[in-house]
């Protein structure tokens, strides 16, 4: 007989649990379809991260490739990578595109974006540095960026550092299904250790190519922003003027045609006046008087004679105070008792740096070993003398050559610098002409620095060769400035001085924050920025 009861349990108890098998297999079957929807997404995450990093690297890698010579410039200004501007103008385009390969590739995708990432750590560490520790802000390296500043770069820069995270946290999510980030205590030591060292090789990229840069230059110029601006030009209407002094806030102009004839300007280029010296020995056979002010005197020399005459501003009567003791080719009053010369060694001919003594009619000292000889002694010792009050010390400073000598007004040598450029021996050809026994030139030699001036403790070069990563048509249109630090012997860095209705600067002088240019028939005013001044000594600044 059947038992009803119990069969009908039987039924019931199968019948749920079909239910739930059937429940349980169609939640299953909802799940799986849930989660293929969730990995596309994420699939669609990762792709969309990877073509926009894809699309950034390879249109900054083949912009810089395509103006290669413009980023190559670009890169030489940058106050971190200045020095090794010629390996980091291949390796970056390099780099990023390589970085797109990984990215292209499926099973290297997260190499990619750890790769990529790694990259940006190192451009925002850069950006970073500009902005907080660099003595200058250069313009942007090219690319997509080039329009941006430099805080609009930052900001940029971590938006594509998180999609960096994120795509990497995305792809470990993918590969397993779960959330488990980078679980793995070896994972996170490689994040850290490899965000770490992008950090780090920029900062020791930016110290050595700071000390690169200012004790062991490889001819690379830094142009910060307008560091010297125009302020004022003023008509001469002729170009045999010379700056003969600064004093007062006036500008003394001596002229090569009119050998006694001042010309005193304003510090505004404005007001001009003119006062013809009178010498008291007139008899003596002047060939080229040239005319220097060292306030509250000024100074009449030619060394053809040799003679030289001291008088006072504003008297405008100069009195024989030295004569016949050496013929000279320069000079520079150090003081009102004494001038620096370059002078002719008696029976060699060759050039030699001595002091003459202006209170009574001694011999004049001199240092052989100042000026050093590299072929004949004389066209090869050619240069220019300046004199620092702030320093008590005279520059001589080579026409043909990249050096200069620091000398104190004992005739000591104080140390011997060098400037940037690579050229340290003169090129030029001397011949000997037996019928007339004198020596000449046989072409013209390589002008190295042109003119240069001194105040405080700063040295400014006007050269005539133009270094690596620089712009030839620039050199056309401008001339260049190079300044150095007389206190550390260091270079610091250089500024352009546009020409004047195409004419080329002839020479300048500086007084404080002002510089003062001929250029043709112009003197031009330029007032020089905390870029320059900052590195006045302490008591220039006060």
């Amino acid at each position: 007989m059947w038992n009803f009861s119990a069969l009908a349990k039987f039924y019931s108890r199968f019948y749920k649990w079909n239910c739930f098998e059937i429940q349980k297999f169609t939640s299953l079957k909802l799940n799986n379809e849930v989660m293929s929807v969730h990995a596309k997404i994420r699939n669609l995450f990762i792709e969309g991260i990877c073509l926009l990093y894809v699309l950034l690297f390879v249109y900054a890698a083949v912009s810089k490739l395509l103006d290669f010579e413009n980023f190559t410039v670009q890169l030489g200004q940058s106050p971190l990578l200045s020095s090794f501007a010629e390996y980091v103008s291949w390796g970056v385009p390099v780099l990023e595109l390589s970085i797109v390969v990984l990215l292209i590739v499926p099973k290297c995708r997260f190499a990619g974006l750890f790769a990529a990432f790694s990259l940006m750590v190192m451009f925002t560490t850069y950006i970073i540095i500009i902005l907080n520790y660099s003595s200058f802000v250069p313009c942007s390296c090219g690319g997509i960026l080039e329009k941006m500043s430099w805080k609009e770069h930052l900001i940029f820069n971590f938006c594509f550092l998180l999609l960096a995270v994120v795509g990497m946290l995305l792809f470990k999510w993918n590969q397993q299904n779960a959330f488990c980030s980078f679980n793995s205590k070896l994972e996170v030591g490689v994040f850290c250790t490899s965000t770490f060292c992008s950090i780090s090789l920029v900062v020791v990229l930016f110290l050595l190519s700071e000390n690169n840069m200012h004790y062991r230059n490889g001819f690379i110029r830094r142009f910060p922003h307008f560091p010297a601006v125009k302020a004022k030009v003023a008509n001469l209407a002729f170009n045999s003027f010379y700056i003969a002094g600064i004093a007062d806030d006036k500008l003394y102009l001596g002229s090569t045609s009119a050998q006694l004839l001042l010309t005193v300007l304003d510090s505004n280029l404005q007001k001009k006046e003119e006062y013809h010296i009178e010498l008291d020995h007139k008899e003596l056979p002047f060939r080229a008087l040239t005319v220097q002010v060292d306030s509250p005197y000024f100074y009449v020399s030619d060394g053809t004679v040799p003679c030289v005459f001291k008088g006072k501003i504003g008297d405008w009567k100069a009195h024989l105070v030295n004569t016949g003791n050496a013929y000279f080719t320069l000079s520079v009053p150090i003081d009102s008792t004494a001038l620096i010369v370059r002078a002719l060694q008696r029976g060699t001919a060759k050039s030699i740096i001595g002091r003459m003594n202006l209170l009574e009619n001694s011999e004049t000292l001199f240092n052989s070993q100042i000026l050093e000889e590299q072929i004949d002694g004389l066209f090869d010792t050619d240069g220019h003398l300046v004199y620092s009050k702030k320093m008590k010390r005279f520059i001589y400073l080579y026409a043909y050559r990249n050096q200069f000598t620091v000398v104190d007004r004992n005739l000591m040598i104080d140390f011997r610098g060098k400037t940037i450029d690579s050229i340290g021996h003169a090129k030029l050809e001397v011949v000997t002409i037996p019928s007339h026994g004198v020596r000449k030139l046989r072409k013209p030699a390589l002008v190295v620095n042109k003119a240069c001036a001194v105040f405080d403790n700063l040295l400014f070069v006007n050269s005539e060769i133009m270094g690596r990563y620089e712009s030839i048509k620039m050199w056309k249109s401008a001339s260049i400035i190079d300044l150095y630090n007389l206190s550390d012997n260091s270079y610091l860095l250089s500024f352009y001085l546009y020409d004047e209705e195409g004419k080329k600067m002839k020479s300048f002088a500086v007084q404080n924050n002002q510089l003062y240019a001929l250029i043709g028939n112009q003197i031009v005013r330029y007032t020089m920025g905390a870029a320059i001044t900052a590195h006045y000594s302490t008591t220039t600044k006060k």
